[in-house]
């Protein structure tokens, strides 16, 4: 697991698989909150590597040594498939050492990311919202590729029910607007547009004497940085904390980034993207059904008191994204 989302992702499977009675080892690197969540979820992992940061130099470093430790850790074991959500990492290693393996995803313009993952993987899991065409660039074309209907979020939080006492560690005003945010993820290799957008927005919420601007940032430097703007309206967690009873229960989700976007999508909580990065698939068809709305100018954003529940959720068994996932077991391996 290399990001916060892949913890919410594997979590159900690795239910279902330890139920069927499978032995299951995980892997993890350090970086934003994913080993936070690992342990707010009591998933025990290899911690292997860190992220590279901004610098490409860096990255590819990183991405050596954990290539390196990685196929050591996972050669004194027998393995006999690989489950990975982008992570070219594992795919690469399991490639390497003859293993099966599967990778999933939801975001198909992370081009170095998926020219190494895709190609190395058995499977190639995704949702059907991504034009295949999309995809062929990366080698996943004909039986390598697998679709799957809906948001990979429908099948995460199926089983989910809001934390009732998620809000009780903060004195809120309850006839104040709850707005979620989540800031872009300014390491990402594709993400390199700068997005004033973000910025304007909290500063706009976090002036704003009607809104409780709830900010779960993903790094420590953006943590920081957020707390010194000193916005009256902004509440930062001091650590990971349960972002989908926060969602459940907002009035208004604002995200940068895309599973946050998704999340509040799935739950039928209004939802705005300021992703400065060129949108996938998944978006596209949000936006299109007006689950979605790109957000041009703050001012824009409706701000008023969700009174009533969600719309009507849309729930997918997980056992059939494991089953996908899986599916690579069945195949011989690529040569």
């Amino acid at each position: 697991m290399t990001a916060s989302a892949h913890v919410l992702v594997f979590r159900p499977l690795i239910l279902l698989l330890r139920a069927d009675g499978h032995e299951i080892e995980v892997t993890a690197r350090e970086y934003a909150q994913t080993l936070q969540l690992l342990e707010l979820h009591g998933i025990e992992a290899d911690v292997i590597g860190r992220h590279g940061g901004r610098s490409r130099l860096a990255k590819a470093r990183q991405m050596s040594s954990r290539l390196r430790t990685l196929r050591r850790w996972a050669a004194r074991r027998s393995f006999d498939v690989a489950l990975a959500h982008g992570s070219h990492e594992l795919t690469l290693t399991a490639r390497r050492l003859g293993i099966p393996s599967s990778t999933t995803f939801d975001y198909e313009f992370a081009w170095l990311q998926h020219q190494l993952g895709c190609r190395a993987a058995t499977k190639v899991v995704v949702p059907d919202a991504i034009p295949p065409e999309r995809l062929a660039r990366y080698g996943a074309v004909g039986d390598k590729l697998v679709r799957y209907p809906g948001l990979k979020e429908d099948y995460y939080l199926a089983d989910f029910e809001p934390d009732p006492h998620v809000l009780d560690p903060w004195e809120l005003d309850p006839d104040r607007v709850l707005v979620v945010l989540r800031p872009p993820p300014d390491v990402s290799l594709y993400h390199r547009q700068s997005n004033p957008l973000f910025p304007q927005t909290l500063e706009h919420l976090g002036r704003h004497e009607g809104v409780h601007a709830f900010v779960l940032p993903r790094t420590t430097e953006q943590r920081d940085y957020v707390r010194s703007l000193a916005l009256p309206s902004v509440i930062v967690p001091d650590r990971a904390v349960d972002a989908q009873s926060l969602i459940a229960f907002a009035d208004v989700v604002v995200s940068a980034g895309g599973t946050m976007n998704r999340e509040a999508a799935s739950l039928g909580v209004p939802v705005y993207t300021t992703y400065g990065g060129r949108l996938g698939g998944v978006d596209e068809e949000l936006i299109r059904d007006g689950r979605l709305w790109p957000l041009t100018d703050p001012r824009a954003l409706e701000l008023r008191k969700r009174r009533e529940a969600g719309t009507t959720r849309v729930r997918h068994d997980p056992r059939v994204m494991l089953d996908l996932l899986l599916s690579a077991c069945r195949s011989a391996p690529n040569v």
